[in-house]
Order: C-alpha cells, then sequence, then structure tokens
C-alpha cells in the first residue's frame, strides 16, 4: 500500500480495487461499500488528524461504551455525479452543524467543521469512480461518531471514533407505501433526542415497525407521545401531508428532526408559489380531510428516497386511500430538488457544492 497526504490527511489506498466486481446496474441500497474510509479518532481530549484507509472491519474492547450506552450519532448524505463527470453535494454544511448538535445532546465532543469538510471532500476525489450516473443514482455517504472508550462505568467515553463509509447506491423507494398511524409506542418524548441523529432513536422504531408489517403496512406514521393526536414523522422520514391545495408538515421540536429534505422542499414549496403551513397536524383532521375527499396528498422527505408518496394510512382498523394524481406535488418537488442535486438546472438557493 501507498502512504501520500493530501491537506495533512494520510490516504492509505488499497493494492488493487474491488470496483470491477460490482454490478452497478443493480446496486441494492447501503449493501455495496467503497474501496476506502475516513477514520479519525478523539483521545487525550482532542480529535486527532483524519485519515483514509482501506474499507475494513474494526476492532472493539468488549467494554467499549457503544455496546452499553449507547453513545452513537450519524448522518446521511449523497453524492451525485452530472452528464459532464463533475461531482457535487447537497448542503453538507448542514449536515456538519446537525452531526454536531446531535454530538452536544449525546455528550460527544463536537467534529471541527474542516475535518469533517476536508476529510469528506479527499474522500470522494478519491472514490469518485465508485459514484454511479445513471438516472436515480448515487454515492450514499454515512458519516458517524461512537464511543469508542473502555469502561463499565455509566458515564461519557473519554475516547471516540468517526467514521464516514460509502456505498453505491441506486433508488432507495420504488412505488408507493402504506403507512399505520401508530397509536400505542412513541418515537421520542419531550425533552428527550428525537431531534438528533442518535442511532437508538431509530433501534426503537424497528418492533413498532414490523408490527405495521405484520398488518400489510410498509411504514408506521409516528405521533406524539402524550396523547396520540398529533402527527409527527413517517417511519426515518419528515412527513408533509396536502389538503385541498395546502401543503403542511409539523413544526421542528425536541421529537422532530430538522431534516434537511424537508428544510429544501419547504423552500421550494415556497418558490413555487404553493400555500405551506408550518403547524402541528391532528390525526382527526387528516382522518377527516380524507373522508371529504381534500386530502390529496401524503409523503415522507429524507436523504435516501427525497420523497416516499404515501397511497394511504390507516387509522383504528380503517383504512384510508389516497387519490392518484397526474400532477402531484410530491413529484413536482422531488423534480424540482433532484435536478439541484444532479446539476441539470439552475441552483438559486446556493445549495449545491461543487466536490
Amino acid at each position: 500500500m501507498m502512504d501520500t497526504t493530501v491537506q495533512n490527511i494520510v490516504v492509505e489506498k488499497v493494492k488493487t480495487s474491488k470496483i470491477d466486481q460490482i454490478d452497478f446496474d443493480n446496486l441494492s441500497f447501503g449493501s455495496v461499500f467503497t474501496d476506502h474510509m475516513l477514520v479519525c479518532d478523539y483521545k487525550n481530549g482532542a480529535w486527532e488528524i483524519p485519515k483514509i484507509i482501506p474499507y475494513q472491519p474494526i476492532t472493539l474492547d468488549p467494554s467499549a461504551k457503544i455496546f452499553h450506552y449507547g453513545q452513537s450519532i450519524f448522518e446521511g448524505m449523497k453524492a451525485y455525479k452530472d452528464s459532464n463527470n463533475d461531482v457535487w453535494l447537497f448542503r453538507p454544511l448542514d449536515n456538519q452543524k446537525r452531526l454536531n448538535i446531535s454530538a452536544k445532546r449525546m455528550a460527544i465532543p463536537e467534529l471541527p467543521e474542516e475535518y469533517f469538510m476536508e476529510g469528506l471532500k479527499t474522500l470522494l476525489k478519491l472514490e469518485k469512480k465508485w459514484i454511479p450516473q445513471s438516472e436515480g443514482s448515487s454515492l450514499y455517504i454515512r458519516p458517524f461518531i461512537f464511543a469508542s472508550g473502555k469502561g463499565f462505568h455509566a458515564s461519557p467515553a473519554d475516547e471516540y471514533k468517526f467514521i464516514i463509509a460509502c456505498a453505491p447506491s441506486g433508488s432507495y423507494f420504488s412505488g408507493k407505501v402504506k403507512v399505520l398511524i401508530e397509536e400505542t409506542y412513541s418515537r421520542s418524548a419531550n425533552g428527550g433526542v428525537g431531534f438528533a441523529k442518535a442511532g437508538g432513536n431509530y433501534a426503537g422504531q424497528f418492533y413498532p415497525t414490523q408490527l405495521a408489517v405484520k398488518k400489510g403496512y410498509q411504514q408506521v406514521i409516528w405521533t406524539d407521545d402524550n396523547t396520540h393526536e398529533y402527527i409527527e414523522e413517517a417511519g426515518a422520514m419528515n412527513i408533509f401531508v396536502r389538503i385541498n391545495d395546502t401543503l403542511i408538515t409539523g413544526p421542528t421540536s425536541d421529537r422532530i428532526l430538522d431534516g434537511i429534505t424537508r428544510k429544501s422542499i419547504i423552500t421550494i414549496a415556497e418558490d413555487e408559489g404553493i400555500p405551506v403551513e408550518i403547524r402541528k397536524i391532528t390525526v382527526s383532521e387528516v382522518v377527516e380531510a380524507s373522508k371529504k375527499g381534500i386530502l390529496k396528498e401524503m409523503f415522507g422527505a429524507g436523504t435516501a428516497a427525497v420523497v416516499s408518496p404515501i397511497s394511504g394510512f390507516g387509522h383504528k382498523n380503517m383504512n384510508y386511500d389516497l387519490p392518484e394524481l397526474e400532477s402531484s406535488y410530491a413529484s413536482l418537488l422531488k423534480k424540482r430538488i433532484t435536478d439541484i442535486q444532479y446539476n441539470k438546472t439552475e441552483d438559486k438557493f446556493g445549495w449545491r457544492y461543487k466536490v
């Protein structure tokens, strides 16, 4: 292996790439990984200089605190390649800032912006050939931090590990999904960590989602922890509801993630002249709107799928179907966002970031 230095980041390259073994026409989400990953350790009260090494397993002591107290956070991003073979990111500084918001809440040391950005750019330049160029494909990027420090005592760790791993991926979802409005379990609570991208938030979702799948649904619509009267998120995504011509989404809070796709959809919808309301949405309002025929759309919004249309929902043993629209807000907003991401159109908002 050959060692080189790029902007003080040590790069250890693989001897032989495995890229020729990959079928880029049949990529499932997050199951194939690139040749390299970025690793950065926090020790002795400071983050060390990041390094890029061949993608490989990591070794941890059985007493590493990630296993016992769950100090783990992550982000989800994508890199896109346009028709000129140029590589782009979408609002990466928002991901960097949100990672540190999550870190602070989980008592993890915040990561310097330059470590995140320079490390990410160096990694992507090295892995450029791994970024697929076919329609809807991208390189999924997973930055994450976890507690690697040892000890069984219930306290924050003294050592942490920051890693960026990448996976070339095709489209995340295909088709519309049916969802079940949750009446028993909660994703998060006031004063909790729902606004952070903490691993435990997602682990807690799996069991209720499995119960919904057994009933014939693909995802769960999360409601508030106190009364289950207010719609909050869709699976691991923010949720939008269209009643008549108004697009509605809940406000961010201790319980709801400040989604980057969510913010982008709100901005683009307003730019399109679509009435947007950011307010609490009651389950009863959605049910009544469906009964009256004025519930036009529901969709999830997140990095992986961008926009995931919902075809129907279940509540209190009743099913409600949404209409098939020729011109939906979901398709319009998804196209506006993806055209910016793939450098197909003007970026009037300054979201696109060239690598």
